[in-house]
């Protein structure tokens, strides 16, 4: 059954030809829509292999792979809206681990999920690869917390 009009209040962004690109960090571009299927746990995948942001100390640009995965309750983030919060961190002069904690916290504000994790992949900067993990889950999925963060952990 196809949505109707009513489930997507609020998504303005997707469809629209006169799309603004905000180079500086803007979290308030972010969209929601009705997850159609609150009754099922279901795991979402969103994978950005093209995340830049801004060394704070340099201003040198870092590249990076972010992957967000996440158990939605009664809110869905939509991808376009998403693609431009990323977008909006080409600008930002923040540590590879802060990017990816502000990512969290900004989803999880939006969307309230049941469980979410983000994962930044950034490339070698000096040799060094950094690959910062965070997740958040709810009372009933503290257990998951646990075990994902113990998995990347444990990663070799």
């Amino acid at each position: 059954m196809a949505r109707n009009e009513k489930e997507l209040d609020g998504v303005t962004l997707l469809g629209n030809q006169n799309t603004q690109y905000n180079y500086d960090y803007t979290p308030d571009v972010l969209e929601t829509f009705e997850n159609k299927h609150p009754e099922n746990e279901y795991i979402v995948t969103l994978d950005c292999p093209e995340f830049t942001s801004l060394c704070p100390k340099t201003g040198q640009p870092d590249f990076g792979h972010i992957i967000i995965r996440y158990i939605p309750r009664t809110r869905m983030v939509e991808s376009k809206s998403l693609k431009l919060y990323l977008f909006s961190f080409r600008n930002h002069g923040d540590f590879h681990e802060d990017c990816v904690n502000i990512i969290m916290k900004d989803l999880v504000r939006l969307m309230d999920p049941k469980y979410l994790e983000v994962q930044g992949l950034f490339n070698p900067r000096g040799g060094i690869s950094i690959i910062p993990f965070a997740n958040y889950g709810d009372g009933e999925h503290q257990d998951m917390v646990k075990q994902r963060m113990l998995a990347v952990f444990n990663q070799k």
